[in-house]
């Protein structure tokens, strides 16, 4: 354990010798780290790619992005050797027989584009299964680029790149992480590992930044989206599923992709508290119970208030919902919020929240602010 609070993990991990895979894997476990309950900016779902890598000889880049954990097969090998679920590249070597190895300088390389630009706070270089095939070790670096950069446009010359993590020794098969303290918006990463080897999966933690001018233009989105800036501040159960998978992009594709809460027994409900991208008024509601049928909510209310300390005031009044649906209802003459809670009753599930409406001119100024500072 550090003094930042994150365990750091270094050397390789013992051979496969059977069984789990994990059950020696170098974990905090259910401690996990002190950042992961903010959304990874990384997510394929909101749009991220690795959109160039200088190698990739044993496994693609690709793969670093992948949602669910590394998986590993022990007898699945190709023709150019063992299959692994990761990012992996070729052995390096040095300039000749007197010096086979590479020079401390020599290093593979991959670019993300993050998919919500936004302000990072903690990043896990995940090398499960690369037990003695992983790098010696890792620098992170990050730029903000607007647009649609290509690979060429982000390693010219005249791209500033800002370390977010020193190049620094890692272990085979562990969760690595690592706590940023950046405060500026940043849209693209640069993986660096050193001098060569394989990482399983890159999770890069933060709050999104949303451009404003972009949202100024749509005139009405989704104003809760992850991917718009909204995000979860709290929630009364998390048991089967994170609350934040109700602002994910797109619909639901199975029971946990969305928010299931534990049985309730006797008094209460169980409810979530969203912030909103910035100060807005919301027109259209959509709440989705897909893929939920047997344990959907079986009511729903919204209410909403202006500033962290604004009163409470209902939005849309306790309503029936029903299982595996998608309910629409059209508000009138609502106020202007920051914060909307979603009480569900008893318990149960909900797929998605979408809040449909515009940014206040307070909003758009206090988010250009934001913007401008983080960028």
């Amino acid at each position: 354990m550090t003094t930042d609070g994150i365990p750091r993990y270094t050397g390789d991990a013992g051979p496969y010798q059977g069984g789990d895979p994990y059950a020696d894997y170098r974990t905090p476990g259910a401690a996990g780290f002190p950042f992961t309950h903010l959304p990874d900016l990384a997510d394929r779902r909101l749009g991220a790619g690795v959109i160039a890598a200088n190698d990739e000889f044993f496994a693609e880049r690709e793969n670093l992005l992948k949602p669910e954990p590394a998986h590993f097969d022990p007898e699945l090998f190709g023709h150019k050797g063992k299959i692994m679920d990761g990012w992996e590249t070729r052995r390096r070597r040095g300039t000749d027989g007197a010096h086979p190895f590479p020079a401390d300088e020599d290093h593979d390389w991959a670019l993300i584009r993050l998919g919500a630009p936004g302000v990072i706070h903690g990043i896990i270089v995940d090398t499960a299964h690369f037990r003695g095939n992983y790098p010696q070790s890792v620098s992170i670096e990050g730029t903000c680029v607007e647009g649609t950069p290509s690979p060429e446009d982000l390693l010219a010359a005249d791209v500033t790149w800002t370390p977010l993590v020193p190049r620094t020794a890692i272990a085979g098969h562990a969760a690595n992480g690592f706590a940023v303290d950046t405060p500026r918006r940043f849209t693209h990463l640069r993986l660096n590992q050193h001098p060569d080897g394989g990482i399983a999966r890159l999770r890069v933690y933060g709050e999104v930044v949303p451009a404003p001018d972009w949202l100024a233009a749509l005139g009405t989105f989704d104003l809760v989206a992850l991917e718009n800036g909204g995000r979860v501040e709290d929630a009364s159960d998390r048991f089967y599923s994170s609350p934040t998978h109700t602002i994910q992009p797109g619909r639901s594709r199975k029971m946990d992709d969305g928010w299931e809460t534990r049985r309730r027994r006797g008094t209460g409900n169980d409810w979530v508290r969203y912030r909103l991208t910035e100060q807005s008024v919301i027109r259209a509601v959509e709440i989705d119970t897909g893929y939920l049928k047997g344990n959907a909510a079986g009511w729903a209310a919204l209410s909403g208030r202006d500033g962290e300390d604004g009163p409470w005031t209902e939005l849309l009044p306790r309503t029936r919902l029903q299982p595996d649906t998608v309910h629409r209802f059209l508000l009138d003459g609502a106020r202007a919020v920051t914060h909307v809670r979603l009480d569900i009753f008893p318990d149960g599930g909900i797929a998605r929240l979408r809040l449909h409406g515009s940014l206040t001119d307070a909003g758009y100024a206090r988010l250009r602010g934001a913007s401008d500072v983080a960028g």
